[in-house]
């Protein structure tokens, strides 16, 4: 069974930076595609950055120029780097993976989440 595991939630001031690691249970090369979402009290879990195998990135509007994600091969570990943090980043983030098999299916694995609180 593959799990993934976040850390590095907290709280911190509006402006502050967060680093958030997600920690793979196998390679994290396994995975073709790697996620980060986010979800705030009573809302909709939101999607934050993609980073694929090949090393391509994708980012929300809402987190472009703030937030970095990336990868961690040695330690099969996916980071998100988040700076100029602002008060409407506060949610539970979640760490999200695809591992496509050889035969063409695609398995989906989500973290249990880490809790990030921006302050005003």
């Amino acid at each position: 069974q593959v799990q993934l595991v976040e850390s590095g939630g907290g709280l911190v001031q509006a402006g502050g930076s967060l680093r958030l690691s997600c920690a793979a249970s196998r390679s994290i090369l396994s995975f073709n595609v790697m996620r980060w979402y986010r979800q705030a009290p009573g809302k909709q879990r939101d999607w934050v950055a993609t980073l694929t195998r090949a090393g391509s990135t994708y980012y929300a509007d809402s987190v472009k120029g703030r937030f970095t994600i990336s990868m961690d091969n040695a330690k099969n570990t996916m980071s998100l780097q988040m700076n100029s943090l602002k008060p409407e980043d506060t949610a539970v983030y979640y760490c999200n993976g695809d591992i496509v098999s050889r035969f063409g299916s695609k398995t989906e694995y989500w973290g249990q989440g880490t809790q990030v609180t921006v302050s005003s």
